[in-house]
């Protein structure tokens, strides 16, 4: 019975061990090559198991969305919170899609056209990159982006994109999760904010999952 309690916990450490070991050289083998996270693994980013230790009305609260905004979201990959977010603005608000992956946006195309999201006519797909974005200056009342922005090769332009597309007073949500190979801490994203002009107005959750909710106040 010991030898098989020894055996069971000897077994459990080599898992461990295994996990601590890959999160270490993806998180590694990520600061040196950035790219956005490919499309084939759109059925996890886009699963109700990942909603439920990053619940939607949780970003959704933190980020500061509410009814009637023209929202951004970039790097809207196939929708695991698009969803939610359009039917928190409402039909008086407005939810611009944007991914670089046009399969990534097929896969949220796809997931619109099912029965159960007939009643969502309030979301724009948008094919482009974060560095042009294809907006006015001043239209968009809040841009969010959820464990998008450490992909980004240079955060400083996307951020720069970010500022001209806000309205006066309008918000910036960063939103991380430490499984993801490209975590920062929450001071450094809210450093990278500040010095993108950025006001950082509250940094909600914990080391597992936050949200640092930004504020461009001109």
């Amino acid at each position: 019975m010991v030898q098989l309690i020894q055996n069971i916990l000897q077994i459990i450490l080599i898992i461990i061990g295994i996990i601590i070991g890959w999160l270490i050289l993806t998180r590694i083998a990520r600061r040196i090559f950035k790219f956005p996270a490919p499309a084939f693994i759109g059925f996890f980013l886009d699963s109700n198991y990942r909603r439920r230790i990053q619940p939607p009305t949780q970003i959704i609260e933190r980020s500061g969305i509410k009814k009637g905004d023209r929202v951004l979201e970039i790097g809207c990959g196939s929708g695991a919170y698009t969803t939610f977010v359009a039917r928190e603005v409402g039909e008086d608000g407005i939810v611009e899609a944007l991914d670089i992956q046009p399969a990534m946006l097929a896969q949220l195309e796809k997931k619109l056209s099912k029965p159960e999201n007939s009643d969502i006519k309030n979301i724009r797909l948008h094919e482009s990159s974060a560095y042009q974005l294809p907006f006015e200056e001043g239209s968009i009342d809040l841009v969010y982006m959820i464990t998008v922005l450490p992909e980004i090769p240079d955060q400083g332009k996307i951020l720069a994109e970010v500022r001209r597309v806000l309205k006066v007073n309008g918000i910036l949500a960063v939103t991380e999760f430490f499984p993801d190979p490209d975590y920062p801490l929450s001071s450094t994203t809210s450093i990278k904010g500040e010095k993108a002009g950025f006001d950082v107005e509250g940094v909600f959750g914990n080391l597992w999952t936050y949200t640092v909710r930004f504020r461009k106040y001109e």
